[in-house]
């Protein structure tokens, strides 16, 4: 297998998908899916033979995928075997193996081969920095957990990509990361974030926000320090599926996922993804537990792939709060929208949900009494005007850098299976 070889296709195709039409790409789109559904899709056991359409195929998630791991993988790898893998070097034979960081405690595998791998570093390179390729790229990841996908870039001559481990925290490697004055940094929004007040020497060509959801509130934080428009990697254990372009549209992975997309309230949608070009772990109509906003407009970059407004969070976070007239649901974009648009001080909290009738919200002990108070009256003024029956306790604590765990600043913690 030439990985090389294989990058440069994938960096290609990738390019040459972005030049067409909306019509012309839906063509190429639905005739790549269909040669996936009859070749590579009967492969997995699960599966056994294609279907007349996608749509026949049933709906699937992940704890459906963990319960039959070896019946949609090619090779029949069963889950035991990829988590003994993915705790030690992530290697099985010829295969990687690498494991989400389980945001809700529900970790997730996946297993691509060596030729999947360089798809996926020419597929990424080509969305996030074609321009910076050509004269050569530092790129600093800062993630809870190191996978394999990062190994192809560590064997490219244009590419010096250097891991930091979020989990020992920023004291640990803040020395090693501003000695390496990366061009590229990928980190979740709450560590830009801390780089920033922190006042890390850094100076990066270009900031992408991944792992977690990218609040309003960090934004104009990260922005201003850096002088840079942050940009976001929408990337999860199930694949790659947006990076924003330079004219800030965040795009849709569409030249290597099909989506559909299920209305989940509030002009809000749950994604449906296939990944028609992942040919050892097959993944077909598996729903997703995110909740997006799309957008209504193209991009003006010229794009035909679809743009989405907004990555609002997980379906785990919406409140779900008992009524009168039943259940009310409440999406976290609505929740943290109050909480920030009560007072302008605010800028940072958590919202959590503990029980069908019971909020916390937690606000720093330095912020301003009116500026709480405004908040925890903000929040109860929405719950009843959705007839919710709940009460909110406000409560003020230090909001310190988690770095074990994903910052939810609005989460539910009622047990709700993703």
């Amino acid at each position: 297998m030439n990985g090389l070889a294989e990058a440069i296709g994938s960096f290609a195709l990738t390019r040459w998908v972005s030049r067409k039409s909306r019509p012309a790409f839906e063509r190429w789109q639905a005739a790549t899916l269909r040669r996936w559904l009859d070749h590579d899709l009967p492969l997995a056991p699960f599966y056994g033979q294609a279907p007349r359409q996608l749509g026949d195929l049933p709906v699937t998630d992940k704890a459906l995928l963990m319960e039959n791991f070896e019946r949609f993988n090619i090779g029949g790898v069963s889950a035991r075997d990829a988590w003994a893998a993915a705790s030690a070097d992530g290697r099985l034979g010829d295969l990687t193996v690498g494991a989400s960081t389980g945001t809700s405690g529900n970790r997730g595998l996946f297993v691509i081969s060596e030729a999947e791998k360089y798809r996926w570093l020419g597929t990424i390179l080509a969305k996030a920095a074609p321009d910076l390729l050509w004269r050569g790229m530092r790129v600093a990841v800062i993630l809870p957990q190191n996978t394999g996908l990062y190994d192809s870039a560590r064997k490219s001559r244009r590419i010096d990509l250097r891991f930091f481990d979020l989990t020992l925290g920023p004291d640990h490697w803040r020395a090693t990361l501003e000695d390496f004055q990366p061009t590229v940094i990928i980190a979740p929004p709450k560590m830009l974030r801390h780089v920033a007040t922190s006042g890390f020497r850094l100076s990066p060509q270009r900031v992408f926000s991944a792992a977690e959801t990218l609040d309003p509130v960090d934004r104009p934080v990260i922005e201003n320090f850096f002088r840079l428009p942050v940009d976001q990697i929408y990337m999860a254990t199930e694949g790659l599926f947006a990076v924003t372009c330079r004219q800030g549209g965040l795009h849709l992975a569409e030249d290597s996922v099909f989506f559909e997309f299920e209305p989940a309230g509030d002009g809000l949608v749950t994604p449906l993804v296939t990944a028609f070009r992942r040919q050892t772990q097959i993944m077909a109509r598996y729903r997703m537990n995110d909740l997006l906003r799309l957008s209504e407009q193209p991009c003006k970059c010229g794009s035909p792939l679809r743009c989405v407004d907004e990555i609002v969070g997980r379906m785990d976070d919406v409140f779900r709060l008992e009524s009168a007239a039943g259940q009310v649901l409440v999406t976290p974009d609505i929740l943290r929208n109050a909480v920030l648009k009560a007072d302008r001080r605010i800028d940072d909290f958590r919202l959590v949900q503990s029980a069908t009738d019971a909020i916390e919200l937690r606000l720093a002990p330095d912020l301003a009494d009116e500026a709480a108070t405004a908040a925890h009256q903000a929040v109860r003024a929405l719950l009843a005007a959705r007839k919710a029956m709940a009460t909110v306790d406000l409560v003020r604590a230090p909001l310190p850098l988690e770095t074990g765990r994903k910052l939810r600043r609005v989460e539910c913690r009622l047990g709700v299976a993703p």
